[in-house]
């Protein structure tokens, strides 16, 4: 070990989770991890798998990374969710996971 220090950043996820990730990290990944998906029962198994091409794994962020995907451009202007697979957690976050009624419920 070099005596680096992990950085961490912390996601509260709709006001009641809290997830604990390594700085850097994704946030699709750590919401998967922190057994808070952003996806679906149909799109758990149909998504483009962290590729930013399918907009399966949107969810809204209230405070957190600044926009730099083109996707985010297009959230920001017209109000969709962000794509979570596109977002590196650099500070700590507020998400909320959005219902989506085209792709089915999360139960």
């Amino acid at each position: 070990m070099t005596g680096e220090r992990c950085e961490v950043v912390y996601v509260r996820v709709d006001g009641e989770g809290l997830l604990v990730a390594p700085k850097g990290a994704t946030l699709r990944d750590v919401l998967r991890d922190g057994d808070c998906s952003p996806y679906t029962r149909l799109t758990e198994r149909v998504n483009c798998g962290g590729r930013g091409l399918c907009g399966t794994c949107g969810v809204r962020i209230d405070e957190g990374p600044d926009a730099t995907h083109w996707h985010d451009g297009l959230a920001e202007r017209w109000g969709y969710p962000r794509l979570s697979c596109q977002v590196r957690l650099t500070e700590d976050a507020r998400v909320r996971l959005p219902e989506k009624v085209v792709w089915g419920r999360r139960e």
